[in-house]
């Protein structure tokens, strides 16, 4: 069930600050109320399930990592709550309605408003330590050296499981905060872990470095072996804490910037999810330059026991995977594999057939110029959706990773519109 608050003030704040922000809150919950009632989000809803449950309707069309500070153009994504709980909600308001004014394509906006649980952890006894080599006033992408911090057996030792607490007191003080402030208008719902995301690779490189990766792939092995077995078990010591602490949660609306509902995950809440009622998310990036072999012995053989204990798993990021569909098959409950914009889709699509939804990423690239070609993307939708209605493929189709849009947001609505037009239109 769902508590509903009334608004109360509290906490200390002054009466006129709490009071202005609670205005400005209210005002915008009423807003993103009507709009989350709308028919279209129940409408994209079966979308969704239908792509997921492979009885695809229309392929499925989202945005997502979008570049937020050159999106402001009219000041509508400006927060200005001062208590921070209030400006967390305000943010995911103002962010989620601009997203569905200008840009909604097949979005889902949720029925009502996440307080995450607050989860505290002693940590591993790694941290990622990095030398920021360049960064961008108009985007939060920055360029990083890595500092290596696994150089050999020993480093891998200082290692340990981490303790995972809930911090109860903290979580129900901001959801009586939110939901004091506009629980009579949109439901206030405690949020906990929707997936099991599990990209190792990405961790190792960060606290390896990814020349050392590549090289000790090759030198090293069985070294290499000995730090993924290790980080495997740091993320499965977490997986079943959170289950015994009641903090996963399988009411998920995207999975990763893709479609999340399916029937046969049917979207259980409360103390007793396990793992058997969310995704598992797997990908290895920096394997788009290894072999198959390589890719199986050291990545895909550790998400059988990882990712593949989840309901259903999804694997795939920006490594192309259209010649290793047959090793990703092996991971138990497979159901959704990425596709890359650097793989190719029609030998993607074909190995992957009816068995799978393929999950399409489209070239952020088309919008990070001053001007977006109408032509070129129209030729790039089409051939996806060539490849998968000629292999009987279900697939999402989105647009991700976007680390600029060249100052200029109407390259994105532009974007969205062509996309819906040329998927309806098919």
């Amino acid at each position: 069930m769902v508590a509903v608050r009334r608004p109360c003030l509290h906490d200390g704040k002054t009466a006129r600050s709490m009071n202005n922000d609670v205005k400005i809150l209210r005002s915008l919950a009423r807003e993103y109320a009507e709009a989350a009632r709308r028919d279209r989000n129940s409408e994209r809803m079966k979308l969704h399930r239908a792509v997921n449950d492979l009885k695809m309707i229309r392929p499925v069309v989202l945005i997502d990592e979008i570049p937020w500070k050159q999106m402001n153009f009219d000041g509508s994504l400006d927060c200005v709550c001062e208590d921070p709980v209030l400006r967390e909600a305000e943010w995911f308001m103002r962010s989620n309605l601009f997203k569905f004014r200008h840009f909604p394509a097949d979005m889902i906006l949720m029925p009502y408003l996440p307080v995450r649980k607050e989860v505290r952890s002693t940590g591993c006894g790694i941290q990622t330590r990095d030398t920021i080599l360049k960064t961008s006033d108009t985007t939060d992408i920055v360029s990083h050296a890595y500092i290596d911090q696994l150089r050999d057996q020993a480093d891998l030792d200082k290692l340990f499981l981490p303790e995972i607490t809930y911090d109860r007191e903290t979580t129900d003080r901001a959801w009586n905060r939110l939901g004091d402030a506009v629980g009579d208008i949109v439901p206030v719902r405690k949020t906990g872990m929707s997936m099991l995301y599990f990209t190792i690779w990405d961790d190792v490189a960060r606290y390896h470095g990814v020349e050392n990766v590549f090289i000790d792939l090759v030198d090293r092995p069985d070294f290499m072996h000995a730090v993924v077995r290790k980080i495997s078990e740091i993320k499965m010591h977490e997986l079943a804490q959170y289950e015994e602490l009641g903090l996963l949660d399988g009411d998920q609306y995207t999975l990763h910037c893709t479609a999340a509902a399916v029937s046969d995950l049917p979207g259980k809440i409360g103390d007793n999810v396990t793992r058997k009622n969310i995704w598992g998310r797997g990908m290895a990036q920096i394997f788009g330059s290894v072999s198959s072999e390589m890719h199986k012995e050291f990545d895909i053989d550790y998400m059988k026991s990882t990712i593949g204990s989840c309901g259903l798993s999804y694997y795939g990021c920006c490594e192309p995977l259209h010649k290793k569909v047959d090793i990703v098959s092996e991971i138990p409950n497979l159901r959704k594999i990425g596709c890359t914009p650097w793989a190719d889709v029609d030998a993607e699509a074909e190995a992957v057939g009816k068995k799978y939804v393929l999950s399409v990423k489209t070239n952020p690239a088309a919008v990070a110029v001053p001007h977006l070609n109408e032509q070129e993307l129209r030729r790039e939708l089409r051939r996806i959706l060539d490849a998968c209605a000629r292999n009987g493929c279900s697939c999402d189709i989105t647009l991700k990773d976007i680390s600029s849009c060249s100052d200029n947001p109407v390259n994105i609505f532009e974007w969205e519109r062509i996309a819906m037009e040329t998927v309806l239109s098919y």
